[in-house]
C-alpha cells in the first residue's frame, strides 16, 4: 500500500482543526450545555424585557421574570472581569430608614406559578458567581443604632410558599453563626417550619475575598436533610448548625418533600423583593444566577463553573 504524502495528509488535519475551533467558539442558544441540565431558573443580566429594562428575562425554562428593583436598568454594570454585563447591588441609603436597596426579584402573595417546580420538589440548588464591592454586612437600618450592622448579606434564593419576603426554601447566603459570620447553605422544608444552616468552615473573607469573582453553589436535598456548599466547583467543608430534626425527615411518610406551594418568589442581594422594607443588603456584584429543582452532582457543579467563566 503507498503512504499517504505530506500534501494528502494535510488537508484532513487542516479540516480536524478548524472543525475544533469553530466548535469551541461557537455561541450556544442555551444557556446550559446540552450534556447538562437546565436550569429551572436562570439570570445572566444580559436579556432585559423589550420596553421594560427595568425587568430580566428568564434563560431557564420556566419564564420567571425578574424585577431589578430600585436600580432598574442602571443596575446592569460592565464588569472588568465578566462578558458583558452583571447584576449590582448595594445599599443606597446606610443611615436611614428606607427602601431604595438595589436589589432584584419576584414576589407573588398567593405564590409565583412560574415556580410550580419548586412545589413539593425534593431537591433544589442555588448557584452563581458573586463579588463583594464594598464593605459588608452593611450597616442595619432598622435599628436606631447607628454603630449596628445586619447579622446577614444576602445573596440569592428561593422564597418559601407563606414568605413574607424574607423567609426562603433555599437560600445562598451569609449568616452569623456562634458570633462569627460564615457562608451557608439555609434550607427550609415546610412553610412556617424550622430552617436547617450548613456553614462553611473557613473564614468568609477567605470564601469571598473583596473585589474577587468567586463562583458559590448550595445544593439542598429535603428527602435525605441533607446540604452541600460549593466554591469555584469544589466543596466547602462545613457543618450542620441546628441540631436534632429540624427538617422534620424522620419517619414516615416516606419521600420528604418540600411544602406543595409554589413559592412567594425570589429574593437576590437582600430580603422583601415586594420593596416594603430593607434587609440584609449585599453591596456585591453578581452574574450567571441559577436555580435548579434537584441536586446537582460535583462533576455537574464542576462542568457548570467551567461553563459559566471558571
Amino acid at each position: 500500500m503507498r503512504a499517504d504524502t505530506p500534501r494528502r495528509r494535510a488537508a484532513p488535519i487542516l479540516a480536524l482543526a478548524t472543525t475544533l475551533l469553530v466548535t469551541a467558539f461557537a455561541p450556544t442558544s442555551e444557556p446550559v450545555a446540552a450534556h447538562l441540565p437546565r436550569p429551572v431558573v436562570a439570570y445572566d443580566f444580559e436579556h432585559p424585557v423589550p420596553g421594560d429594562p427595568a425587568r430580566e428575562r428568564d434563560r431557564g425554562r420556566s419564564g420567571t421574570t425578574l424585577d431589578l428593583v430600585n436600580g432598574g436598568d442602571r443596575s446592569r454594570v460592565r464588569d472588568d472581569e465578566r462578558h458583558g454585563r452583571v447584576l449590582r447591588t448595594r445599599q443606597v441609603s446606610p443611615a436611614t430608614a428606607s427602601t431604595d436597596d438595589w436589589k432584584a426579584g419576584v414576589y407573588g402573595p398567593r405564590g409565583v406559578p412560574t415556580l410550580h417546580a419548586f412545589n413539593g420538589s425534593r431537591q433544589a440548588t442555588v448557584m452563581g458567581w458573586f463579588r463583594m464591592t464594598a464593605e459588608n454586612p452593611a450597616p442595619n437600618t432598622n435599628t436606631p443604632d447607628p454603630d449596628d450592622r445586619y447579622d446577614a448579606i444576602g445573596l440569592a434564593g428561593i422564597l418559601s410558599g407563606t414568605s413574607q419576603g424574607h423567609d426562603v426554601r433555599a437560600l445562598l447566603e451569609l449568616i452569623t453563626v456562634d458570633g462569627e459570620m460564615k457562608v451557608v447553605a439555609l434550607g427550609r422544608r415546610l412553610d412556617g417550619g424550622r430552617s436547617q444552616t450548613y456553614a462553611a468552615d473557613a473564614d468568609w473573607r477567605q470564601i469571598l475575598p473583596p473585589d474577587t469573582w468567586v463562583s458559590l453553589a448550595a445544593t439542598f436535598d429535603f428527602d435525605t436533610g441533607t446540604m452541600a456548599l460549593y466554591r469555584d466547583g469544589r466543596p466547602l467543608p462545613g457543618r450542620y448548625t441546628v441540631p436534632g430534626d429540624p427538617w422534620a425527615v424522620d419517619g414516615p411518610p416516606e419521600p420528604d418533600a418540600a411544602s406543595p406551594t409554589d413559592p412567594r418568589g425570589i429574593k437576590i442581594g437582600g430580603s422583601y423583593p415586594q420593596n416594603t422594607q430593607e434587609g440584609n443588603p449585599c453591596d456585591c456584584r453578581m452574574d450567571d444566577l441559577m436555580f435548579f429543582d434537584r441536586v446537582l452532582t460535583p462533576a455537574e457543579i464542576r462542568s457548570q463553573y467551567r461553563r459559566t467563566g471558571g
